[in-house]
């Protein structure tokens, strides 16, 4: 069952040295491509190399995570448009977007980080527009804020993917019919998720992409375990036969050919 995870982190594993074992696990179990996202400078490089040491395996994006975002964006959001001009290039820009559920309890500190976090997405949704290139959402608790400086931007949303969507039908809704898109993560197996699994099936397979979002959001049966792209098939063999109804070959190869036109690999 190939299989490409859409959305991981690899940078934990670079840092503590398992990334060579977690890569040949992920080969093992049916993973044929990854895409290790950037949230900050700190990674961006990094996930360059990976992609340059690991052709047609690993591929990389770069984007500044609301989270990563403070005073000091705009010099950060500046270096993105570079990581274009010298390869291997990235597949799309992101993650970026917003985020309200890790903002301070303070309010008035909360909604000036917030106003940091829209100038940094929409500078990077121009960013996006100018290149032509997919973009990775990142939206908790900011879904209607997050739809509306995309509509606003310009960019396509047919390039665009919120990852790790976590809303319901009629949030995913206003994704499809705008053309967008929602991938998922091991959430899709969790017991409490029905709201979830609801909206991935109005999504339709047709337009479903997977991602481990690891090393967060572990799937069952290793839920309490970090996350790893190896357990994207554990996500893929419940979506198919507990969600979509499908067989795990047919899940296989819908999910990996809308992530192989999406993110053009």
């Amino acid at each position: 069952m190939p299989l490409i995870d859409t959305h991981t982190h690899l940078e934990s594993f670079v840092r503590n040295g398992t990334h060579g074992a977690a890569l040949e696990r992920a080969r093992v179990a049916g993973v044929t491509a990854m895409i290790t996202i950037g949230t900050s400078p700190d990674d961006w490089a990094l996930y360059r190399g990976l992609a340059a040491e690991h052709p047609g395996f690993v591929y990389h994006t770069v984007g500044l995570h609301p989270c990563s975002v403070d005073a000091a964006w705009e010099p950060a959001v500046a270096q993105l448009e570079a990581f274009w001009r010298s390869g291997p290039g990235p597949v799309a820009l992101g993650e970026c977007g917003l985020d309200r559920f890790h903002l301070p309890k303070d309010p008035a500190e909360a909604e000036r980080i917030f106003a940091w976090q829209q100038a940094a997405f929409i500078a990077q949704l121009e960013i996006a527009q100018r290149l032509g290139c997919p973009v990775v959402v990142h939206s908790r608790g900011a879904f209607r804020e997050s739809v509306e400086l995309i509509d606003a931007s310009g960019v396509a949303w047919d390039r665009v993917v919120f990852h790790c969507f976590t809303e319901g039908e009629a949030e995913m809704a206003e994704l499809v019919r705008r053309g967008g898109f929602g991938s998922f993560t091991g959430i899709l197996t969790y017991k409490s998720a029905e709201a979830i699994r609801a909206a991935a099936k109005l999504q339709g397979l047709a337009r479903c992409m997977l991602e481990t979002d690891a090393p967060y959001l572990t799937p069952a049966p290793h839920r309490g375990k970090p996350n790893e792209p190896a357990y994207l098939a554990h996500t893929a063999e419940f979506a198919a036969t507990q969600v979509f109804g499908v067989t795990p070959a047919e899940l296989s190869a819908a999910t990996t050919t809308r992530a192989r036109a999406f993110f053009g690999l």
